[in-house]
């Protein structure tokens, strides 16, 4: 997007209006394979019905399949995988794409950029690629090997966000805990968390980072969210199980006991962290002994937030050629009892707020209906976590990007209600 703005392209959110259309695909687990196959062919009928004259195809399923794509959806003009961004100008104005020394594709803070979240938060990609062996992960085939961006480049990106009025930045990566081994650094991710809590700015800012492996969780990058005020008290770190025979299956290693522990140096050490977890279930050879393991843990761990996804059996992962596959009834199932299990201490855990006034971040009107706003409190990661609706603005309406302070007085199960604190003035004095 930021290379055709560049470029003097103007974009539309109207596939109708369009000349050229980009879909950018995953292909990740089925559900997100059909998406991505289902939007290229909607996008496909607006070479008919609108002005459409080239429909670019780009991303993961561009390095799954390639071949199958050109073959068997003629209405895609070109692809792009995701070593080969640099290209898309070239393919919409119709020349041939120059060949791109800087293999594999790593991007830098003077690569142009659109923000295409909200002007109030972004996120930014620190690192590409991933060195873990998981038997039922495809990222690494696609994305290549672990590589980290430059550290003055993160820096020279946050610092250019803070100055366009963003308030909260979120860093992004297959695996943000390796930050900068590939570079030399030692405890990375702590170094540049600590540096961009550093950045001097007109407003108060969140940073937070996303996706922790659980073996690379240090105890100075504890120490280092916990010191610093900017950092937000939050962990997501995917977990995908808690018995060690499907650990082992799944190539991560551990189990419950192991991760219990870790969970609790974590809130020793960060006092008030959300912690946020993401489960497998159906994931072959998990017994119903194995997933009772998993529901265990889960109620004994009492996380923030946890997804949980029915395993998907793909192909091109080491998984798929695994034996004793779990059917799709029992996986649903499965998902569903664990999913009941964690609403219950969702809620529990929000009930605990209700009385207690908490910063949010300010995001605009509410998608459900207009008579609401809503926000989000530090420990709410945005399109991934719950939301804090104001229902009592107590006055003038908030703005978009404002963090206010916001008293809870309804809980729900992944959701909060409350109402705007008051703005303190200060009091002024006439001296004679």
């Amino acid at each position: 997007m930021g290379q055709l703005v560049e470029r003097g392209h103007e974009l539309t959110q109207n596939p109708q209006d369009a000349e050229i259309l980009v879909v950018n695909t995953c292909s990740f687990i089925d559900p997100a394979k059909q998406e991505s196959v289902d939007t290229i062919i909607e996008m496909a009928e607006f070479k008919k019905s609108g002005q459409a004259r080239k429909l670019i195809v780009a991303g993961c399923l561009v390095e799954r399949y390639r071949a199958d794509i050109q073959k068997n959806i003629p209405e895609v003009d070109a692809v792009i995988g995701t070593n080969e961004l640099g290209n898309i100008v070239a393919l919409c104005e119709g020349q041939q794409p120059a060949a791109n020394p800087f293999e594999p594709y790593l991007y830098h803070d003077l690569t142009p950029r659109v923000l295409s979240t909200a002007r109030h938060y972004a996120y930014i990609k620190i690192a590409e690629g991933c060195d873990h062996p998981c038997s039922f992960c495809v990222i690494p085939q696609f994305r290549g090997q672990f590589r980290s961006r430059r550290f003055e480049s993160v820096i020279a990106e946050a610092t250019k966000m803070f100055a366009r009025g963003v308030r909260e930045i979120n860093l992004i990566g297959q695996d943000t805990t390796s930050y900068g081994e590939d570079l030399g650094l030692k405890d990375g991710l702590a170094q540049l968390m600590a540096r961009l809590a550093q950045i001097e700015t007109p407003h108060d800012k969140w940073i937070r980072f996303l996706y922790c492996y659980p073996n690379r969780i240090t105890q100075k990058l504890l120490e280092t969210i916990a010191e610093h005020q900017a950092l937000v008290k939050y962990i997501d770190m995917p977990l995908q199980h808690a018995s060690a025979a499907v650990l082992k299956r799944m190539k991560r290693g551990s189990h419950g006991e192991f991760f219990l522990k870790l969970l609790e140096r974590i809130r020793a050490t960060i006092p008030g962290v959300a912690i946020r977890t993401s489960m497998i279930v159906g994931f072959p050879g998990e017994t119903e002994a194995d997933f009772e393991i998993l529901c265990d843990f889960v109620k004994a761990a009492r996380f923030d937030r946890l997804g949980v996804f029915a395993y998907s059996d793909e192909e091109t992962s080491a998984s798929f050629h695994l034996d004793a596959k779990v059917d799709g009834r029992t996986i649903q199932n499965r998902k569903r009892k664990l999913m009941a299990i964690q609403r219950r201490i969702s809620r529990a855990r929000n009930r605990e707020l209700v009385g207690r006034s908490v910063d949010v971040l300010v995001e605009g009107p509410s998608e459900e209906t207009e008579l609401l706003w809503q926000g989000r409190m530090s420990t709410q990661a945005p399109e991934i976590d719950g939301v804090c609706y104001i229902n009592d603005f107590g006055g003038a309406a908030p703005r978009p990007g404002e963090i206010r302070r916001v008293e809870i007085t309804e809980a729900h199960d992944y959701d909060l209600v409350g109402a705007l604190v008051p703005e303190a003035f200060p009091i002024l004095t006439a001296v004679r």
